[in-house]
């Protein structure tokens, strides 16, 4: 018997002609194809990725994508139905906390770790029949079709790919042969899933304030102390933080270790998981707090770095975050074009509609920048992987840019896109509400919106000098974009100029601190609308990117006045022809944009 054979989700089909009034309903997006459905998706992976890798990995994200619309978006509706549950003890009254989750739950366990091989599959060879590590884009592309159906189970994916990798960097030889192995396994029933832990009751942002200590007794580290939120609470494998007795107070202090769940000799760790959160979103995953009363823990790297090492994991967490975000803009943004086009009110589809259709324009422009930044920041990363320092340079400022932005966008999209659903989209039969109760703890996840602005301008710009790179990376795709109007290639330009000034000057200055996040998100809009412009620009690309571009300057980068009377048609050639299905050419997009 298949694992999938264990759990049949029911799904009920709604009857083509039932006589009923819910015949007026408009349908949502349960059973579409979701690779099919995102054209800038398909576009940019032929841009981003090299040929060999797209050509192998287009029949698996096509896979995906009927997966996410299809069986993932059942099971995801049924595990956030039925969290998880915590067993502090087995029947014979031993302390033996273990967490049941719900066979939906399990399944998708099974298609990301097992199928696919999420975790392993940029860590080596192997995953959907690949000779050697997938890229970064392609792992990102793939997180992104599945995040449209399930979001708590990124997390996980997430944590164990993100500790394979701190492990690898910073473990000692032996740790390496002892934990790698099973965290990197193809097996489900051998795999070692990893996690990390950093939040206590006296530090959350505040990283030096962490309490737990570590004592070294009998060759052996023990660690004592709590957990605040600990997502994925039973992995086999945590990354946490902890004081050495006798370490300096501060994050100077701070040293990295592994937490194993079960020891050698297949007894549990002396730690306990005290409770599971009862969190708004995320519903099928588990957080909770553990108390480590002694726990065997094995040093990862110095012990006087384990901060720095630790925020390696961090910003590669907060990469995932802005996927996750922008997977679920897609996923809002597909369900509001579902509604609007298949709804009538008034005598016609909803879509006619003027209001609705600049509100909807109001979803596909975050949207579609966030898969731009996305997809430009995964391809960043794997030149500065393979050692282009301008791309290393760039990535550290683009890291906190993209948390920011897409998290907080997110939100607004989520609850736009509920609204276009009108009531049905604040019921639970429905994934909107869904949509924007997950949508809600990107912005505290791996640091808030004001800690990733400060880490944006106070860091990477003032004390690194990132946004160089920055401008470097943007100066090409301006001067690689000639076949664009040259008034908007001027625009995009002085736009870049004018939004790295401001960050210095933000940054040159700690009586500023209050600008950062104004700061950051001229950072973030004017390179989303570069890189849009640059892309649309490209042969086989839709040049809807263009138009998209265009907006962005309009309505995020360039003066306007709040207080004028409009001087014109209420919607633009360009922005109509944004909402038309099809593709547009390069010449249809900059006659759009001239007749402006």
């Amino acid at each position: 018997m298949t694992f999938q054979a264990r759990y049949t989700a029911y799904t009920p089909t709604r009857p083509a002609t039932s006589g009923q009034s819910s015949q007026h309903l408009a349908p949502d997006c349960a059973g579409l194809d979701f690779f099919a459905l995102d054209r800038g998706l398909q576009d940019l992976l032929s841009l981003y990725l090299p040929e060999s890798e797209h050509r192998q990995l287009l029949p698996h994200f096509q896979r995906m994508g009927e997966l996410a619309g299809g069986r993932l978006n059942t099971l995801a509706t049924v595990a956030d139905k039925h969290p998880p549950v915590l067993h502090p003890r087995t029947r014979w009254g031993e302390d033996e906390d273990w967490i049941e989750y719900h066979p939906a739950y399990q399944e998708m366990e099974h298609i990301a770790f097992g199928d696919f091989q999420f975790h392993a599959m940029s860590h080596r060879g192997g995953a959907l029949g690949s000779e050697g590590p997938l890229s970064s884009t392609a792992k990102y592309a793939f997180q992104y079709l599945f995040v449209q159906s399930e979001f708590g189970q990124m997390c996980p994916i997430s944590v164990t790919d993100t500790s394979i990798h701190l492990i690898r960097k910073f473990g000692s030889p032996e740790l390496q042969r002892k934990l790698l192995p099973r965290m990197l396994a193809a097996d489900p029933e051998v795999l070692w899933k990893g996690t990390q832990f950093m939040t206590e009751k006296a530090g959350g942002s505040d990283v030096g304030a962490v309490e737990t200590t570590a004592r070294f007794v009998d060759g052996q580290w023990r660690l004592y102390g709590e957990k605040w939120f600990c997502s994925h609470t039973d992995a086999d494998i945590a990354l946490l933080l902890a004081r050495p007795e006798g370490a300096p107070a501060g994050t100077k202090g701070l040293a990295l270790f592994a937490l194993p769940r079960t020891l050698d000799d297949g007894s549990r760790n002396a730690y306990r998981i005290v409770r599971l959160k009862d969190k708004l979103g995320t519903r099928s995953m588990a957080s909770g707090e553990i108390r480590l009363e002694g726990a065997l823990a094995y040093p990862v790297g110095a012990l006087d770095q384990g901060l720095k090492q630790m925020m390696e994991q961090v910003n590669l967490s907060r990469l995932s975050h802005a996927v996750r975000a922008a997977a679920m803009m897609r996923r809002c943004l597909n369900e509001a074009m579902q509604a609007a086009r298949h709804r009538s009110a008034f005598g016609q589809e909803i879509i006619k509609h003027p209001l609705l259709r600049r509100q909807l324009l109001k979803l596909m422009l975050p949207t579609e920048a966030a898969l731009s930044m996305v997809m430009a920041t995964a391809d960043t990363m794997r030149r500065a992987n393979e050692g282009d320092d301008t791309a290393r340079n760039a990535l550290r400022l683009l890291t906190p840019l993209l948390k920011l932005r897409t998290c907080r966008d997110n939100i607004t999209v989520a609850t736009g896109a509920m609204e276009v659903r009108g009531g049905n989209g604040y019921i639970e039969d429905f994934v909107n509400a869904r949509l924007v109760r997950d949508a809600h703890i990107g912005v505290l996840w791996e640091g808030t919106s004001n800690i990733n602005a400060l880490d944006a301008i106070q860091r990477a710009v003032r004390k690194d000098g990132a946004q160089h790179a920055l401008k470097v990376m943007l100066a090409e795709r301006v001067e690689q974009s000639s076949q664009l109007p040259a008034t908007m290639r001027q625009s995009l330009w002085q736009c870049v100029e004018r939004a790295v000034a401001l960050a210095e000057a933000v940054a040159a200055e700690g009586r500023h601190e209050a600008e950062v996040r104004r700061a950051a998100t001229a950072l973030y809009h004017v390179s989303a609308a570069v890189l849009m412009a640059w892309e649309g620009a490209r042969p086989g690309v839709d040049a809807k990117r263009v138009l998209l571009a265009d907006a962005m300057l309009r309505h995020r980068l360039l003066p306007r006045d709040p207080l004028a009377a409009p001087d014109g048609e209420s919607e633009s050639a360009a922005d109509c022809l944004l909402l038309q299905p099809g593709a547009l050419t390069l010449d249809e997009a900059c006659e759009a944009i001239l007749a402006e």
